[in-house]
């Protein structure tokens, strides 16, 4: 199986589903689903960034500050965050990501629910060579540097934003 061939819970405004589609058909027609972004933190407290592959369906070769992606159907965002962190940064044994909110991201080409968390790696990583072109891990001042000079993801960016000003509230 292909990533679009990945059946998604297709969701509603209020997060509700209402149906279900192949990944590839919800990207294509714009149908709301449900995603994941884990902000990776190591020892140090550096956070986890990395260039997506050029291969990727939604965002080729963008960097991105979160490591994640869709919620599968009938999957949970608490499991999705947990497997989509272990994935992606080629680790087992994470503690479970701890949720921090939600919001809805919309634009032009893609809209979905979108579940923020935050987790602790402290094992070495390996990232998912199919998922991760590149990887390092940057202090806030380096990333918050590197925002204007990067292409970023989006929905990243969005996510980042709100986090950063939770943080400062």
């Amino acid at each position: 199986m292909t990533p679009s061939d990945e059946i998604l819970d297709i969701v509603d405004e209020n997060d509700e589903v209402i149906g279900q589609a192949p990944r590839g058909e919800a990207t294509a027609r714009r149908l709301r689903h449900r995603c994941v972004f884990i902000e990776a933190r190591d020892a140090d407290g550096r956070v986890f960034v990395h260039r997506r592959t050029p291969t990727k369906l939604v965002f080729p070769s963008h960097y991105d500050m979160f490591v994640g992606g869709v919620v599968g159907a009938g999957e949970s965002y608490d499991d999705a965050a947990l497997r989509e962190a272990e994935e992606e940064l080629g680790v087992s044994g994470l503690p479970r990501p701890e949720p921090l909110f939600r919001f809805l991201y919309a634009d032009a080409g893609h809209t979905w629910w979108s579940a923020v968390y935050r987790v602790r790696c402290e094992l070495p990583v390996s990232p998912q060579v199919e998922e991760v072109a590149w990887h390092t891990f940057l202090d806030d001042a380096e990333l918050e540097r590197r925002l204007d000079e990067w292409p970023w993801v989006p929905d990243g960016v969005e996510a980042y934003r709100r986090l950063r000003g939770l943080r400062a509230a």
